[in-house]
């Protein structure tokens, strides 16, 4: 099955990952690129997950999963190893209505992780739907060398140019015709 690519602004979303090891802490930090509205349960914690917590004054709590833990939450990531405690939570996520993400197994998932870039206002995702993560991974480190830190800068601009000149087609115009030039000169480099 295909996944809709959306970007959500997470400002108004609260994110519990359950789970507290090496899968955890990756989707954490992906996470964080985008917000710190983010709590976490699990029994034990890695060294790495419990200084990204404290660096970020992340909630946690260091106990096993409890039904009912998910109620308050709008989005959560199953990160543990027991498939039978996955499936419990996911099903408990449908009475909630809250977005869940199980870690590999998609039957479970609401929404996946896509591979991304991201530099400053510039996120790129690149998914396979889960059919391949490893080619998502390559494509993403590919498109990741062509695109240059100087999109920032750029995009800083744009916006500036965006809010200061008024609506209409010639702002349109010009703003695609820089944007264009700006592309292009990537093959210059």
């Amino acid at each position: 099955m295909a996944y809709f690519p959306a970007f959500l602004k997470l400002e108004n979303y609260r994110i519990l990952i359950i789970g507290g090891g090496n899968i955890a802490y990756e989707k954490l930090e992906h996470l964080l690129d985008f917000t710190e509205d983010i709590s976490l349960i699990a029994a034990d914690f890695s060294d790495e997950m419990l200084d990204l917590i404290q660096k970020h004054k992340l909630s946690f709590l260091q106990r096993k999963y409890a039904q009912g833990d998910i109620k308050e939450y709008s989005m959560i990531i199953i990160a543990i190893d027991d498939i039978a405690m996955q499936k419990r939570i996911y099903e408990e996520s449908r009475e909630y209505k809250c977005l869940c993400n199980a870690v590999d197994l998609p039957e479970y998932c609401d929404f996946i992780f896509p591979s991304y870039i991201k530099k400053g206002d510039l996120t790129v995702a690149v998914s396979t739907s889960g059919s391949s993560p490893a080619m998502a991974k390559h494509l993403r480190i590919y498109l990741q060398r062509m695109i240059p830190d100087s999109i920032m800068e750029f995009l800083e601009e744009m916006r500036s140019l965006r809010k200061t000149l008024p609506k209409g087609k010639e702002r349109m115009q010009m703003l695609d015709a820089k944007a264009k030039k700006y592309i292009e000169s990537w093959s210059r480099r």
